[in-house]
């Protein structure tokens, strides 16, 4: 038998009020209110866009030797350990603007509400510092026409098309950050884990901000192996990157970002990673 708030109870719950507030159940015995300890109902399917590009069409755009590479790394992890099917991956290698754009259409039709959905971007970025705009550079791009560049403002517009519930941006790439405003261009759940999943979210993190980032990337390294070694079976993104932030400012020259993605309806919940059963 237990006392609490001057009731008499003879079971593990007890009733309380607070301030003559609503009645909150308390089990006296662990001291958790409801929701503590309950898994987020999660109806929906993650989807996921992962993109790596090495090779450019134009000699005078650089290219690169890692992307893919760490594309493919990324897709391992996230299809091994998390609850991203393979059919609901799709991993684009030297992707052109038309294929980022067939891609982006297919997950606008494809992903519901109730979705997770997941962008990752490796190759280069560039940063038009007079105009403010950020772009990401797809294989056909050429150093002398922007019409094949992929902008900022373009995946804004998608991000608001694709209705899902979470959806991430990881970009790792040079100007990343321009994505919230080297890769050189050319030559079981807690309360809080329930709540951030109740609240639609768009949020990014990037491996710096706008500045260049190099070839061989210490945030894609302590990203994977972060996913990797990671054992809690709810993992938010904002958590991921807390645990990668500074072992890639010790070991780089580059600040990695984490943010929301302005004007895309986020609501201040966040994507949560589910580990496999």
């Amino acid at each position: 038998m237990a006392c609490v708030s001057g009731q008499i109870v003879t079971s593990n719950k007890a009733t309380i009020r607070i301030n003559n507030k609503p009645k909150i159940n308390v089990n006296v015995e662990t001291g958790q209110m409801p929701g503590m300890n309950i898994a987020p109902n999660i109806k929906g399917k993650y989807y996921a866009l992962i993109i790596g590009i090495n090779d450019y069409v134009d000699p005078l755009v650089s290219s690169l030797d890692k992307p893919i590479r760490d594309a493919e790394v990324f897709y391992n992890a996230i299809t091994s350990r998390y609850t991203f099917n393979v059919e609901n991956v799709r991993l684009l290698k030297n992707a052109t603007s038309t294929q980022m754009y067939e891609a982006l259409d297919f997950f606008a039709e494809k992903v519901k509400p109730e979705d997770s959905f997941l962008i990752f971007y490796a190759g280069h970025g560039v940063w038009d510092e007079e105009a403010g705009i950020g772009y990401w550079l797809p294989a056909d791009a050429r150093r002398s026409s922007k019409r094949d560049w992929f902008r900022n403002s373009t995946l804004r517009d998608y991000l608001r098309e694709i209705r899902s519930k979470h959806t991430l941006l990881v970009s790792d790439a040079c100007f990343g950050g321009s994505i919230f405003k080297t890769r050189a261009a050319f030559t079981d759940a807690t309360f809080a884990i329930n709540s951030l999943y109740e609240l639609p979210s768009r949020k990014a993190m990037t491996s710096g901000t706008l500045t260049e980032v190099p070839d061989q990337s210490a945030f894609l390294k302590y990203l994977v192996e972060r996913l990797n070694n990671n054992t809690e079976k709810y993992l938010s993104s904002e958590q991921l990157f807390s645990s990668l932030r500074m072992a890639v400012i010790n070991n780089s020259k580059v600040v990695p970002q984490y943010g929301v993605i302005q004007d895309v309806d986020d609501q201040g919940g966040d994507f949560i990673f589910i580990l496999k059963e």
